[in-house]
């Protein structure tokens, strides 16, 4: 069973779509604790499925790294398999990245490497973009630069609205997030086997 810690920003829609995935007992992840840099809406799923929650808010530190210190240590003690940033909205310094290297993911609402950072779907609109998509990726050091993983594409209406255009987005990012964290504990069962 892949062990799973989720960090979110926001609602959680993402994080709903695999708690509500791992309620099936077919599917061979687990989410073991979930994460946020503030009191998010979306950790109020979490609670629902008596997983295990945490709060590091960076205004509490006395700097981003020792921020990042106590962000790691709350997702080590949970010895996860995979971390999936499904909208968490900070940048993480390189150790944090190089702490959990190989085994952090990122879910982008854009066809990386076109439209990286925190506002990839009003980018596209204002670039005239008539595509976009879902990109999940590895985490590196960059913003949205690591490798990817698996992309799903999406047409963009004609005048179509940025909240309808990142509404439409999410549906897909929830079932792609949810296929791939599926293939990696397909992957890693078959490797253990090896």
């Amino acid at each position: 069973m892949l062990s799973v810690v989720v960090l979110i920003s926001g609602s959680g829609s993402n994080l709903l779509a695999l708690l509500k995935a791992s309620e099936n007992p077919l599917y061979p992840a687990k989410i073991v604790a979930v994460g946020s840099d503030k009191d998010a809406p979306g950790l109020e799923h979490a609670e629902l499925y008596d997983v295990d929650t945490f709060i590091v808010e960076p205004e509490r530190f006395s700097s981003k790294q020792a921020w990042a210190e106590k962000l790691l240590a709350n997702v080590q003690h949970h010895q996860p398999d995979l971390v999936v940033l499904a909208g968490f909205m900070r940048i993480l310094p390189a150790d944090f990245v190089a702490a959990l290297r190989g085994k952090l993911i990122n879910t982008h609402p854009s066809l990386l490497p076109d439209f990286k950072g925190a506002h990839a779907v009003r980018d596209a609109l204002a670039a005239g973009a008539t595509t976009t998509g879902v990109t999940i990726h590895f985490v590196d050091e960059g913003v949205d630069t690591g490798e990817i993983i698996v992309q799903s594409k999406l047409d963009i209406l004609p005048q179509e609205s940025e909240h309808a255009l990142h509404e439409r987005i999410k549906e897909i990012e929830r079932s792609l997030l949810v296929r791939t964290i599926e293939e990696f504990a397909i992957k890693q069962k078959d490797l253990a086997k090896a």
